[in-house]
């Protein structure tokens, strides 16, 4: 699955709000949760298409979507571990 550069950022931006959401309610900010749901976006859905894992069901929007949520919540989680420990 090839997407564009700007469906990735609007979709990446729009997963790691929703990421953010999911992660504590918060996140870390709007801003890194959009900057960390574009980066999500774009490695999971390239690791996802190297590994042959994808969303089979649904619309290709929504694939992207699912994808850039998970690659937001793992970017989340990778952050709050090596970044922002406390």
């Amino acid at each position: 699955m090839e997407m564009g550069l700007i469906a990735t950022i609007i979709i990446g931006g729009i997963a790691g709000f929703i990421a953010g959401k999911l992660w504590r309610g918060e996140g870390f900010g709007i801003f890194l949760n959009i900057i960390l749901g574009i980066i999500g976006a774009a490695v999971a859905g390239w690791l996802f298409d190297f590994l042959s894992i994808g969303f089979l069901a649904g619309h290709p929007w929504l694939r992207y979507l699912l994808t850039g949520i998970v690659g937001s919540l793992l970017l989340l989680v990778i952050y709050n571990k090596l970044i922002a420990r406390k």
